[in-house]
């Protein structure tokens, strides 16, 4: 995968293009329904999608007839394709499951439709059984709806039980100056064997790199924004929540700046991590994944917090929102496919799915399901963290180049070249000019 975002929607990158290139071709193959009379959709969707992909394909075309065909890029090249594509005149994408901060830019671009309407008008998408702290981050912009809500991802702590029992480790931390202990801890008694107290994510990128400090701030009850939408990344809280994400450094599996989710999940996956920071669905992971050799050998358990703050605090690090493209021929057609996959059913599905899908709850209805509770009940609790107050990224026009400026500051961060406060005001500085 790619390290970074690409600058702008508008400019494509050169693996995005070569998904461009798939993707016309795949929408050629797909589209042609060789007088049969059978309809085709091409998604658009980013590689740890892939298990929803072949899930959603399946069911989709065994309940409607509807062909599916999933086109699959990195989450980093995923905006800049379906802007293109639609920019381009090339039109080979209908729907798409873009990162939920691009949904201004993808929006102010024009390469995806106003979905205002048909939302209102639509009483079926029961939009009140979204959850209330993704529905309007995923969804809203300009006072307008723009999709609907696809994977509901937070982050979450998980802790490894053997590696802390045999650390005298009886509970996991609930501050992040506690974490860093005890990693510290388990790296000074363990590292020798290849076990290291912590997983920090810390590749340049918003999703991973920025999910890290993301968490601290949700922990030490900062904001990206204020409630006018004005900046706020350099307040006291997000420089103590960036000074955390250093000082967890100090104890983590090598190399952070090299650890993606894959490397992240790989490690932990491997027994060789006491905690991580990661997406609830790695519990889903941690007993069914055939690499897991920490099947019911983990807890888990709501980041922890920072400073005066004394509430934890979900962090809506990623999440993916349906989209229409704004010149699809196909519209209604989408709006079919988007509506039954951001629905309850649906969603409850992929959430209990093995082989896994990466997808965490969309609604109150799923994250509340039955199955849910039973198959996995300390991922259903922790997730009930995302029913009030969570901490969403900005998502106006210019949050993309938003969150890469954030990123590269952060980066310098974890490189040791400049200290918590400096990258944050730079931070502060430029998006004073984008954001306003």
């Amino acid at each position: 995968m790619s390290a970074a975002f690409p600058r702008r929607l508008a400019v494509v990158s050169v693996g995005a293009a070569a998904a461009l290139a798939l993707t016309s071709c795949a929408s050629a193959a797909g589209s042609a329904d060789g007088g049969s009379g059978d309809q085709s959709l091409t998604v658009l969707l980013i590689t740890s999608h892939q298990g929803a992909a072949d899930l959603l394909a399946a069911r989709y075309e065994e309940e409607t007839g509807v062909r599916i065909d999933p086109v699959i890029v990195p989450y980093d090249e995923i905006g800049n394709t379906l802007a293109l594509d639609q920019q381009s005149g090339a039109n080979t994408i209908d729907v798409a499951a873009p990162w939920y901060v691009s949904i201004g830019d993808l929006a102010s671009a024009g390469a995806i439709q106003d979905l205002t309407d048909w939302i209102d008008d639509t009483p079926e998408l029961e939009t009140d059984d979204f959850i209330p702290s993704i529905y309007d981050a995923y969804t809203l912009y300009d006072g307008k709806r723009w999709g609907l809500p696809f994977d509901g991802d937070t982050h979450v702590l998980f802790s490894n039980d053997e590696i802390l029992a045999r650390n005298g480790i009886t509970t996991p931390p609930t501050t992040w100056e506690e974490y860093d202990a005890v990693s510290a801890t388990i790296t000074d008694a363990e590292s020798a064997d290849g076990v290291y107290g912590n997983v920090i994510f810390g590749q340049k990128s918003p999703l991973i790199l920025g999910a890290s400090f993301a968490n601290r701030l949700a922990g030490f009850g900062g904001e990206f924004v204020d409630e006018d939408g004005a900046p706020v990344i350099n307040s006291p809280e997000a420089v103590a929540a960036a000074e955390s994400l250093a000082a967890s450094l100090d104890s983590a599996y090598p190399t952070p700046a090299e650890t993606a989710f894959g490397e992240g999940n790989s490690a932990w996956y491997a027994g060789n991590a006491g905690f991580i920071e990661n997406w609830t669905d790695l519990g889903v992971g941690s007993q069914i994944n055939p690499d897991s050799t920490v099947a019911d050998s983990w807890s888990v358990s709501l980041l922890p917090v920072g400073g005066e703050n004394t509430q934890p605090r979900a962090s809506l690090v990623a999440g993916f929102t349906w989209v229409i493209a704004e010149n699809t021929d196909k519209t209604e057609l989408a709006q079919d496919f988007i509506a039954w996959a951001a629905s309850s059913e649906v969603n409850e599905e992929l959430l209990v799915a093995d082989p896994q899908t990466g997808i965490d709850p969309n609604r109150i209805s799923s994250l509340e399901s039955a199955a849910y509770g039973e198959k996995y009940p300390e991922l259903q609790r922790v997730n009930r963290a995302t029913l009030d107050g969570a901490l969403a990224w900005p998502t106006g026009k210019n949050a993309t180049r938003a969150a890469e400026i954030l990123t590269d500051e952060l980066a310098k961060l974890v490189a040791g070249e400049v200290t918590a406060q400096e990258a944050l005001d730079a931070t502060q500085a430029e998006w004073e000019g984008i954001l306003g």
